[in-house]
């Protein structure tokens, strides 16, 4: 199949959306699909207000559609609700042609904690965006249902995986285990955007005690640097670096309240580290009682999940395939022509 990925999230933008779109195309091809993904680098662009790490790109309907049509898309996904992805939704309804999209980010919420715009806004536009998919992936029974709450009908479950040739296969890093002899155990790790809605000041703040470790980038960086100056600041990790980052951690701290899903725990726990979390949608969906602890005071969620046995949590992130998130997304794509070759 001919399967035309559209995004306005795309590296070099560092995030789970990027991360999910990058694994589950090389699983397609891996299965013998052509994808072609249709992102912001592609077109001019200018920085996002608040957010210059994200790009919106001028993307014209005639552009994003003649690229589809030289394709020869079959099957249309539209990952995000951004300026590329309007396009082609344009182009695929002036021309009947059925797509998918899917709901990866708390927009309303993220929008609410930037610009103090209310999320019931923000929902009229989510509503008509989604509105005419033939089908809405997401990714946890949480966000399913959330979506339902709000009009939205045509859903199909799009789980997440972990690389399991990398998570779990690398010594933890030494400059963390230091941090061990030189300050406080045990060491908590948080993963991810330095953004606001990622509620990473709630982290840091926690007052169970240890040494503290950011690993990630993002616009409230430097605020949380002065704020917090006891804890260490890592900036972005990749590959092995990221892996080894998991495995040297005790615990993996989840402050957000905001993810659909969470990417970060299932990795972490593929590496032996367990999660602590707030007991909000991605965890509740995503932890067990074996794998790490939720509870709405932070530290002594962590408490709990020190407790936690590394081997369990090792065994239950192996759990999660690429391959499986894969073929759920293929289930769900609508092709446009009668002899599109199912997965």
């Amino acid at each position: 199949m001919r399967i035309a990925i559209v995004t306005d999230a795309w590296s070099p933008q560092v995030n789970g959306v990027v991360r999910t779109l990058q694994a589950v195309r090389g699983e397609l091809e891996r299965l013998g699909h052509d994808v072609l993904v249709v992102s912001p680098d592609l077109f001019r662009s200018l920085p996002c207000p608040t957010y210059p790490e994200i790009r919106l790109a001028f993307a014209s309907t005639a552009r994003v559609g003649e690229m589809l049509e030289t394709f020869g898309a079959q099957a249309v996904h539209l990952a995000t609700e951004g300026p590329v992805c309007l396009a082609a939704r344009r182009w695929c309804l002036a021309r009947d042609f059925p797509f998918t999209t899917a709901y990866h980010t708390q927009f309303p919420d993220y929008v609410a904690a930037r610009t103090g715009v209310s999320p019931d806004w923000v929902w009229r536009y989510i509503r008509w965006f989604h509105g005419p998919a033939q089908a809405i992936l997401a990714a946890t029974p949480s966000i399913a249902a959330t979506l339902r709450g709000r009009g939205l009908t045509r859903l199909r479950h799009w789980g997440r995986g972990v690389d399991l040739a990398l998570f779990g296969k690398v010594t933890p890093d030494p400059a963390i285990r230091a941090l061990a002899l030189a300050n406080p155990g045990p060491i908590q790790l948080y993963v991810g955007r330095v953004a606001v809605e990622k509620n990473v000041a709630a982290f840091l703040a926690n007052g169970h005690p240890g040494s503290k470790v950011v690993v990630g980038d993002g616009p409230a960086l430097a605020q949380l640097q002065a704020r917090f100056p006891t804890a260490h600041f890592l900036g972005a990790k990749f590959g092995a670096d990221l892996a080894a980052a998991y495995a040297a951690a005790d615990v993996l701290v989840f402050p957000s309240r905001t993810d659909t899903f969470g990417l970060v725990m299932i990795e972490a726990m593929a590496s032996g580290t367990p999660v602590a979390a707030y007991p909000v949608t991605g965890p509740v969906d995503v932890l067990t009682p074996a794998v790490g602890a939720m509870d709405e005071d932070l530290a002594a969620a962590i408490a709990a999940a020190l407790t936690r046995d590394r081997t369990a949590c090792a065994a239950y992130g192996a759990g999660f395939s690429w391959t499986a998130s894969a073929r759920q997304f293929l289930a769900a794509l609508v092709p446009a022509v009668d002899d599109a070759i199912a997965a």
